[in-house]
């Protein structure tokens, strides 16, 4: 299963990000992959408005994991970027967020790839400039029929 769209500026990045939350629910995993600046944490922007987050969205960076309340469900947003793989991410004990009542959005998932579980959405986002197409490889607990209905409701472009 491959779904394909594209979007055409940051803000329809975020519009995407707040239809999807539409379809998101307590235990819902987001792997995100990308270059640098390619629009992983504008998506989350996105979804955090969405879900009537109250705290400004920003990359975790350096701190690994940031949360989000305010909203109908907590947003744990992570950026494994900087750790080693796997088993830093288990020593860390963040694989406990899997298991609280939130939404988990991970920048750099192939970072922990092997940690993530079976029903992750994994999302690839590329492109330049304005322009990201968005390849989602695993629909995860969202469904991709609900991922086709967020990217035409925000006006993306479905390949």
């Amino acid at each position: 299963m491959k779904i394909s769209f594209k979007t055409d500026s940051s803000e329809q990045t975020e519009r995407f990000g707040e239809a999807l939350s539409k379809y998101l629910e307590a235990g819902t995993i987001i792997a995100l992959d990308g270059d640098l600046g390619a629009g992983k944490t504008c998506l989350t922007r996105g979804i955090a408005r969405g879900i009537g987050a109250t705290t400004l969205v920003a990359s975790p960076t350096f701190t690994i994991v940031n949360e989000y309340e305010g909203g109908r469900l907590m947003l744990y947003h992570f950026d494994t970027y900087r750790l080693s793989g796997e088993d830093d991410f288990y020593a860390s004990g963040l694989d406990e967020y899997f298991m609280k009542d939130g939404i988990c959005v991970i920048e750099w998932g192939e970072v922990i790839e092997g940690a993530l579980p079976s029903d992750t959405m994994k999302m690839k986002i590329s492109g330049n400039g304005d322009e990201r197409q968005f390849d989602i490889t695993e629909a995860g607990k969202v469904g991709g029929e609900n991922i086709i209905k967020a990217a035409s409701e925000a006006g993306c472009i479905v390949l």
